[in-house]
């Protein structure tokens, strides 16, 4: 039965790889599939030729470098990943209508870019996703894509003949349609939501009004951050949340912005403006995980020390479906098949040794006999002590036995 033993014993070999492997399988972070690399659409699919009664009198020209899309900007909107865009006129009554449309990989830098051509006091429309106005200037954004427009002369249907075009612009799907997960972070009393801007990049950063020079956030470890206005009772404060690859990152980066603040007018680089004008007891840093806080403007000390305490990280992560099984699946799936394989396999020999084994005992019974044939009297038996004992009594004499 040895080779039972040694089959018993494989079994619960495999068997334990696989469960060892299933449970790893949750620990290990799946494989994420590559980005999907958009292709730029045609320029028809962003602009129409028609809309709302919108005449467009030549085919839209298609903007396949950031440069013919914003040739002052083109290094920004190369910072929020820009793919394709497209112009066009429109007329209309003897009115025209101009508008850009800048498409980008996913929904963040729309997001970015929008809030980086935004500026603050512009008030908010409802178009798209999130639009404003700036006299005859309408921005607003949807999906991955930023549309800017400019009317000879805005009138009251101009609203809802932009949202019939926000209509008909493409949307991404799947994680490219997520916002940057770092506005989650922004405390949402006393904000002033057309104020908010998302930055990937120095130069967007910079753009959109930051409040710490580039070189000390460090975009060049990966940073992202946001920046906005808080009206508070005592005066106006302004939050600047910079989230970091990791917590390591984010404490070696708290520890830089904090040595900033406290050098004072000595900081190099020079203070920029922002924090020059602040009022220096209410500037404040603080980390909360991968993010480092800074609390700047005129409010006082102990109402934005409590603005910056309402920022909190939270480590709570959303599933996203993969659409590829991960390798660590794929090798759990493997084991547990071979493990089954293996125990159906001993199982039928066991059952197999049992009908065969037992079946021919029992016919050895039937027939008068034990049930082994160890013991059968026809069984050949070689006694060569025996026939030693005989050999040397035949050459010797007698020898007594025993």
């Amino acid at each position: 039965m040895r080779w039972i033993s040694s089959l018993v014993c494989s079994v619960a070999l495999v068997v334990s790889a696989a469960s060892a492997a299933a449970q790893a399988a949750p620990a290990k972070a799946a494989p994420q599939a590559a980005t999907p690399i958009m292709l730029p659409p045609s320029p028809r699919a962003l602009l129409p030729d028609a809309f709302a009664g919108w005449v467009a009198d030549d085919p839209p020209k298609a903007l396949t470098d950031p440069a013919q899309a914003d040739p002052a900007n083109a290094v920004v909107l190369k910072e929020y990943e820009f793919i394709s865009g497209a112009a066009n006129s429109y007329k209309r009554d003897g009115e025209t209508l101009s508008i850009h449309a800048i498409r980008f990989q996913d929904a963040s830098g729309a997001y970015g870019a929008y809030t980086f051509y935004r500026q603050n006091g512009w008030p908010k429309e409802d178009i798209g996703t999130g639009a404003t106005s700036n006299h005859n200037r309408v921005l607003f954004w949807k999906g991955n894509t930023v549309v800017d427009t400019t009317f000879s002369h805005i009138g009251p249907m101009s609203g809802s003949e932009l949202r019939e075009l926000a209509a008909k612009l493409p949307v991404p799907s799947g994680s490219r349609a997520l916002m940057p997960p770092i506005l989650g972070s922004l405390p949402q009393p006393h904000l002033d939501g057309q104020t908010a801007h998302y930055a990937v990049g120095p130069l967007g950063y910079a753009g959109s009004g930051g409040v710490l020079p580039v070189e000390v956030v460090g975009f060049d470890r990966g940073a992202e951050s946001v920046t906005a206005n808080y009206t508070l009772t005592s005066g106006p404060a302004t939050l600047t949340i910079i989230d970091y690859p990791t917590p390591q990152i984010s404490a070696a980066q708290e520890t830089r912005i904090r040595d900033y603040i406290k050098a004072g007018s000595q900081a190099q680089p020079p203070r920029p403006k922002p924090l020059v004008d602040s009022d220096q007891a209410s500037l404040e840093v603080r980390r909360s995980g991968p993010l480092v806080i800074l609390i700047s403007g005129d409010a006082t000390p102990e109402e934005s020390h409590k603005l910056l305490e309402s920022v909190h990280y939270s480590s709570d992560v959303t599933s996203i479906p993969q659409p590829m099984e991960s390798e660590v699946a794929k090798t759990g799936q493997l084991l547990l098949s071979i493990a089954a394989i293996v125990i159906i396999g001993s199982s039928a020999a066991l059952l197999l040794g049992f009908f065969l084994g037992g079946g021919r005992a029992l016919y050895r019974i039937a027939r008068g006999k034990p049930a082994s044939s160890v013991f059968d009297e026809e069984f050949i038996r070689i006694d060569l002590r025996e026939k030693w004992i005989d050999t040397i009594a035949a050459e010797d004499g007698p020898y007594p036995k025993g």
